[in-house]
């Protein structure tokens, strides 16, 4: 049968016995054959080039919960996912290069409290859409998910609209307000720049800015803003949507709004000229967490859905887990998210 010893196949791939005992009972890596009485286990030569990409993949850091659906995609998809999971840990590590910098700055200068925020992201394509037209930005100070509308354009929309938001993460003594309010001037102007004759791109785009003692919210389109604070989900952002003004005028229920076939249909969105734009100014508190998303997860997933899975104990397991709760119903949409914990040093 041309079977390899566990032995023998831990060191044609560089696994050991552990981690090839751990592969198999999560099935990432289930052997060929297992000797009834022994127990031994038996691996098949092409097995070696999986179990070499199954260790290429951890070698990255990657989840094992991750690298189940990565190790069985083709190799373009696998591409695709791999880079992804690459600038999603680079921001990740360039985030942490910003608070670390803010920190020895801060004390440095000796303050007692400053606020920064503690994140996950994710931006994922779902399961039926061919493209991701999403886009996430989280950084010690500024979050931001964009939506671009489906067509020529929409992804460039949305990461146009997010890129106008980035230098707010590093400016220092600014009014948060005014910061959002011309950094969404900037956003607009940056879409616009994108239209053709033939095709005006639009996105939706929502933010949040911490300083010391506010936060600042920034919304237009029907991507949303939450809070979980003591255990209670609050949305802090109305959708700018058709269905949204229909039951604001009382001619339909917020249940009937989630079926309507215009459920989508905006009112507002970066790229169509100027409008009103949804400012806020909040009071933080430590201990709070925020979650930013596209309509791929708060138009998928229920209230009570969104509200534990916010209950995991850190920011990226609440966020896969948003991610997972968005498949398990499907994914019909572009799947993004930032979960973010607001505290103090």
């Amino acid at each position: 049968m041309g079977l390899r010893t566990i032995g023998a196949f831990a060191r044609a791939t560089g696994l050991t016995h552990k981690a090839l005992r751990l592969y198999h009972e999560l099935g990432l890596l289930p052997p060929a054959a297992v000797d009834p009485e022994t127990g031994y286990r038996y691996y098949r030569e092409e097995q070696v080039a999986r179990a070499r990409f199954i260790a290429s993949l951890r070698g990255l850091g990657m989840p094992l919960a991750e690298i189940g659906p990565v190790s069985r995609m083709s190799q373009a998809d696998a591409a695709g996912a791999v880079d992804a999971y690459r600038r999603r840990i680079s921001s990740d590590a360039a985030a942490r290069d910003r608070l670390a910098s803010s920190l020895v700055a801060h004390l440095s200068e000796g303050s007692s409290t400053m606020s920064y925020l503690s994140h996950a992201t994710r931006c994922d394509r779902g399961a039926v859409r061919e493209s991701n037209e999403d886009a996430v930005f989280a950084g010690t100070r500024l979050l931001a998910v964009a939506d671009g509308v489906r067509g020529p354009g929409g992804a460039a929309a949305s990461a146009a609209a997010v890129d106008a938001l980035r230098p707010l993460d590093r400016d220092g003594d600014v009014d948060p307000l005014t910061a959002l309010a011309n950094a969404a001037a900037a956003a607009e102007r940056a879409v616009r720049d994108l239209a053709t004759e033939d095709h005006v791109p639009l996105t939706t785009l929502t933010a949040v800015l911490v300083t010391d003692d506010h936060l600042a919210l920034l919304h237009v389109g029907d991507s949303r803003a939450y809070l979980l604070r003591d255990g209670e989900l609050h949305q802090l952002t109305k959708d700018h949507t058709h269905v949204q003004t229909l039951v604001d005028k009382g001619d339909l229920t917020p249940a009937e709004a989630a079926t309507h076939p215009e459920r989508a249909l905006l009112t507002r969105a970066i790229g169509a000229g100027p409008r009103e734009t949804d400012l806020a100014l909040r009071t933080p508190q430590p201990g709070d967490r925020y979650l930013l998303c596209t309509d791929g997860v708060s138009a998928v997933l229920a209230r009570a859905e969104i509200r534990q899975a916010l209950a995991e104990s850190t920011p990226d397991l609440a966020a896969q887990r948003l991610v997972d709760l968005a498949h398990d119903h499907g994914a019909p949409d572009n799947a993004t998210c930032v979960v973010a914990d607001l505290a103090e040093v």
